[in-house]
């Protein structure tokens, strides 16, 4: 069986600062005032430079989204992390559905 390449994971921190500022059209000083603020916090290379994988690049989208609407960091922060909170919840949900629906 073929083993899964880093390209085929999406969070696998494949991408550089300067490379999501170009493909995300913002600047490196957004991308690092993000991860000042946890609101993104990327992974480190060995060298300690920031690396970002697909997961974090659709992250940071949704963020841009927001403070194009005018949101502060600390507002957009509090909102990551209430959708983390019912992402969550609604897998337990549907866990308990599932195991509710189980023949005893």
């Amino acid at each position: 069986m073929m083993s899964q390449l880093p390209i085929d994971d999406d969070h696998a921190p494949l991408y550089t600062l300067g490379q999501v500022a170009d493909m995300l059209r913002v600047q490196q000083a957004f991308l690092r005032r993000l991860d000042q603020h946890d609101v993104i916090s990327p992974r480190r290379s060995p060298g300690g430079q920031r690396r970002y994988s697909r997961r974090d690049i659709l992250v940071v989208r949704h963020v841009i989204g927001m403070t194009d609407q005018g949101m502060t960091l600390v507002a957009v922060r509090r909102i990551l992390e209430l959708e983390a909170e019912l992402d969550r919840l609604r897998e337990e949900l549907a866990e308990e559905r599932r195991r509710q629906s189980r023949p005893d």
